[in-house]
């Protein structure tokens, strides 16, 4: 399985990422954790252009998708702000979009993608505002199916 965060800088998807690599290790599964931040500093991208956003992400993906097929769990923490990309990645099958949001500041404001675009359908929806990083991990871990579209999820919000 490849576990996709996705949302805007400071929303928790490192923290989520993170503690879910260790549930799901602690479970027997072999894991690796790929971070944005780690990602772009290993390439040495830092072109925050959409051009230079797009080519980080399909690096990621690409990796995601080796490490999959080679049968390790794949958990991945990126901004990832343009959704065709996320869908088309989805239609690959095994990818679960998770999106990580917040009402809380958190101090990386200054660094929101003004061109976002929140996933629409087939995705997790976990809003990380005054909930514990276990409670959102148990949430995850316990999801068997997912909403069909943002306004099915607004009932059923974390």
């Amino acid at each position: 399985m490849i576990y996709w965060f996705t949302g805007q800088p400071g929303a928790g998807k490192t923290t989520l990422a993170a503690a879910l690599k260790s549930a799901l290790q602690k479970q027997g599964y072999p894991v690796v954790h790929l971070d944005g931040e780690f990602l772009r500093e290993l390439m040495g991208n830092r072109d925050f252009s959409e051009a230079g956003r797009i080519r980080n992400i399909t690096v990621a993906q690409q990796l995601a998708a080796k490490l999959h097929a080679d049968g390790i769990v794949t958990v991945a923490s990126f901004v990832s702000p343009y959704r065709g990309i996320r869908e088309e990645f989805k239609r690959n099958g095994n990818v679960v979009e998770i999106y990580v949001h917040t009402t809380e500041i958190r101090g990386k404001e200054a660094y929101f993608v003004a061109d976002f675009e929140p996933p629409r359908e087939h995705f997790l929806d976990i809003d990380t505002t005054q909930v514990s990083v276990e409670t959102c991990v148990q949430k995850i871990l316990l999801a068997r199916s997912f909403p069909s579209s943002h306004d099915d999820e607004k009932q059923r919000r974390f």
